[in-house]
């Protein structure tokens, strides 16, 4: 990484590698959040099914409080300031100050409320609009296969798109153009990767350029005037008393909880990831933890044909008893047997049982199988 980071002539610009890593941070925080929410969720739906529901609203409202904490008092986004980066405002000229930043940070530097609420606009508005857009262009049926849904589903969507009104027009239109604005907004930043990465623009996201900022490495007077406030701030606002400790920790204590997760929430996701792990199929912890001289458990057998059922031939080896075609889509009934999904679906709806063993039946009791 230091190898790369030092090729140009200028010791605080920082690697394509340090830009993308912080940007991969920030992409973390919302699933390892939702996933954890969900799993409390489970556990009390009255007070979190909501905030799972609205899981979007919630996280860029909570994201909008730490971004303007961290932009306001450390000049750089949260995953930039973990990342050991911040934003300095661009100057006209570049200078040598400007440059080393020596004898302290300088003024001109310093992010101003503008910067600050422009940055806010990308760092916490942009990703927001582009999940919902995303959860709509998946509502309409786009990029999903139309076998996972029920024929209620499929049935509702088709009705919406395929209406004569201005809004399914509109609904028709964006399911069309989503996907290529899509594709032309992830190509339009990766050739703006491409360009930062060989030294031919100073921006690796060309909003930055709007905002009127670009991202520096903190170097070593940034570190000082960081910790030189609060410093000084031990030694003059000492409390005397009881009351004034309880007023210095309340007025302190929501700054502290936003600074404290710059450690709290990686090490959330780390923690995250390890379960996710530990509890995996191919874990190998999983593995070890399986006794080998002990019995092997047998698989379970299969439930017995009823007379009057659907006879099926076990010498004809992957062949649908209902269509007597190769199985297609394979799916499982609740007693075991396997046959294609449009012929399983469809014969649950009209009779409500398995075909072979005539046991009752529903469409969300079948299970496809992936191999």
């Amino acid at each position: 990484m230091e190898f790369f980071s030092d090729v140009g002539g200028d010791p605080l610009k920082p690697s394509l590698f340090e830009l993308v890593a912080q940007e991969q941070l920030g992409g973390l925080l919302q699933p390892a959040l939702k996933y954890v929410l969900s799993v409390f969720a489970q556990r009390y739906p009255r007070y979190l099914l909501r905030v799972v529901n609205r899981h979007e609203e919630f996280y860029a409202a909570l994201m909008f409080f730490v971004e303007r904490h961290y932009l306001r008092t450390h000049g750089a986004s949260f995953a930039e300031n973990f990342y050991g980066l911040k934003r300095r405002r661009r100057p006209l000229f570049e200078t040598e100050r400007a440059r080393a930043a020596v004898g302290g940070v300088p003024v001109e530097e310093k992010l101003r409320g503008r910067e600050i609420w422009r940055s806010m606009l990308f760092l916490v508005g942009l990703p927001y609009l582009r999940a919902k857009a995303q959860d709509y262009f998946e509502a309409l049926g786009g990029g999903v296969d139309h076998d996972l849904f029920d024929q209620n589903e499929q049935s509702r969507q088709a009705r919406s798109l395929s209406e004569e009104t201005i809004a399914a027009r509109l609904r028709r239109i964006f399911k069309r153009i989503y996907p290529w604005l899509n594709t032309g907004l992830e190509g339009w930043l990766f050739f703006c990767n491409v360009a930062y990465l060989f030294d031919k623009t100073s921006f690796y996201r060309p909003w930055l350029r709007w905002v009127g900022v670009d991202i520096r490495r903190m170097g070593m007077d940034d570190m000082l005037a960081a910790r030189r406030p609060s410093k000084g701030g031990l030694v003059k606002d000492l409390p005397q008393g009881l009351l004034a400790k309880l007023r210095r920790l309340l007025i302190s204590s929501p700054r502290l909880l936003l600074d404290s997760l710059r450690i709290l929430l990686p090490t959330a996701i780390f923690f995250i990831r390890f379960l996710e792990w530990w509890y995996s199929p191919s874990s190998p912890a999983r593995a070890l933890a399986v006794s080998p001289q002990g019995p092997a458990v047998p698989p379970p057998r299969m439930l017995p044909p009823h007379p009057r059922g659907l006879q099926i031939d076990g010498s004809k080896y992957g062949e649908c008893g209902l269509c007597h075609n190769a199985i297609a889509n394979a799916t499982a009934f609740p007693s075991g047997y396997v046959f294609c999904y449009r012929c399983a679906h469809d014969y649950v709806v009209e009779h409500g049982r398995c075909p072979v063993t005539l046991l009752p039946a529903r469409v969300w009791q079948l299970r496809k199988i992936l191999v």
